[in-house]
């Protein structure tokens, strides 16, 4: 038996739901039984107060500690806690799995502004948040909590492939179901579900699994186990996607040099070529090589046309299909320009930078815009990214920007990485698997 404890200022929310479907049959059938706590009733005053405002000032309410920590004494066999908060980790299938294995499980609902902190150092309490919206309280998220854990007891499905086979089980979201009639209003079903070929049923049912992860949830792909097999077909049914919208621009004028001066790097062979790698994997749109100065201009343009058109092409054709991403301009005004006339929009011009943007008292000019924030607006329209060479993009550059990415290793005490690895990493945040 799986027993639920709820702290909560209003168990009367819990009676319909834990009454109702195959909840109300498990709870009758001992597999599942729920026992509310109000921490009201372990308030010292007649009011019954369990809210007080908050030191420091500022709006709502918080729980006071003491009928919280009343409450929880009060219940004989606790087991493993959770607080229901927005800070929380996230709540997820893989979670589920894992407290539907306790005997004991108490939830504690929150209200107003939240707990007073105290309460989790004096007991030992996890952080659960069930999604990434501000519910009224906690009583949701808690049974969402009991919902998906109970259903994994032994007893309360009716198959145990009916818990194994939904939603998230194996990262994924869940296949199309169908049942009868055959036909409805024109729409027929699946003829593969309707031949008794358990094989092939069974492919279809994993690859429409994909499909309608690709679709609706393509952000569980970074967790999800993938056999070759799967990543072949979603190779082959590749949704329309916004990389081609993204444009990286390597210049070489105006960076930053030694001290506080701006100019002119020259151009090296291993980022053009590395770069171009990382362009064609990641499938953007094109990589631009700028430079003002006409001698490094033709010594790109010759090593161009021997990985594309001459005797290079022929001993590394993976090499020259990359380096035909690579498009020579003269400057950063002429790249916009190009891209603004084949698309039809100006470009919206992302910095990269290892330091914030600062003025000359150090006040940050921006706030980093995140990479997801980046993605988001590649789907609308072009976006090129600039890299800089040298010690990073000049002011004058950095100026002509509509945003800046933040610090790829911000948190850490070292932060110098060499432009090649930048530009993989920026993409892989950006664009993702």
């Amino acid at each position: 038996m799986m027993r639920y404890h709820v702290v909560t200022l209003f168990p009367e929310w819990f009676d319909s739901p834990m009454k109702t479907g195959l909840m109300g049959k498990a709870a009758a059938g001992g597999t599942v039984e729920i026992e509310t706590v109000n921490p009201r009733d372990f308030a010292p005053d007649a009011r019954h107060t369990v809210d007080d405002v908050p030191y420091g000032g500022g709006p709502g309410m918080v729980l006071m500690p003491g009928p919280l920590a009343s409450a929880l004494e009060s219940i004989a066999n606790p087991g493993i806690i959770l607080a229901l908060t927005p800070s929380g980790e996230p709540f997820s299938q893989a979670l589920a799995c894992e407290l539907a294995k306790e005997k004991d499980i108490t939830l504690l609902c929150g209200r107003y502004e939240g707990f007073d902190e105290r309460i989790f150092e004096l007991f030992p309490i996890r952080r659960v948040s069930v999604c990434d919206a501000v519910l009224n309280g906690g009583e949701v998220g808690a049974m969402a909590i009991i919902e998906a854990t109970a259903r994994l007891q032994p007893g309360f499905m009716g198959k145990t492939e009916s818990g194994e086979e939904e939603s998230f089980s194996d990262g994924l979201l869940e296949y199309p179901h169908y049942t009868r009639p055959v036909e409805f209003n024109g729409l027929l079903v699946p003829d593969v579900l309707r031949g008794g070929d358990h094989a092939r049923i069974a492919e279809w049912r994993r690859n429409a699994s994909l499909a309608n992860t690709s679709r609706f949830r393509p952000d569980l792909f970074a967790s999800a186990p993938l056999s070759a097999r799967d990543r072949a077909f979603l190779r082959e049914n590749k949704k329309k996607s916004f990389e081609k919208n993204i444009y990286f621009a390597l210049l070489h004028f105006p960076v930053r040099l030694k001290g506080i001066f701006s100019g002119t790097s020259s151009l090296t062979n291993l980022d053009i070529h590395d770069i171009a790698r990382i362009s064609r994997t990641y499938g953007i749109g094109a990589f631009f090589a700028v430079t003002p100065m006409q001698e490094q201009m033709s010594l790109l343009e010759e090593m161009l046309r021997h990985w594309i058109e001459g005797c290079g092409k022929d001993s590394n054709p993976d090499r020259a299909e990359a380096l035909s991403l690579v498009r020579p301009a003269k400057s950063l005004e002429d790249t916009v320009q190009v891209l603004q006339d084949e698309t039809g929009k100006k470009p919206l011009l992302i910095a990269t930078s290892a330091e914030a943007e600062t003025d000359r008292k150090g006040r940050e000019r921006r706030v980093a815009v995140p990479f997801a924030e980046v993605s988001r607006r590649a789907a609308e329209g072009p976006v090129l990214i600039l890299l800089g060479t040298a010690r990073g993009l000049a002011p004058e550059a950095m100026a002509l920007c509509d945003a800046i990415l933040p610090p790829i290793r911000w948190i850490g005490d070292y932060n110098h990485l060499p432009v090649r690895a930048a530009a993989a990493i920026i993409l892989d945040r950006i664009i993702g698997g």
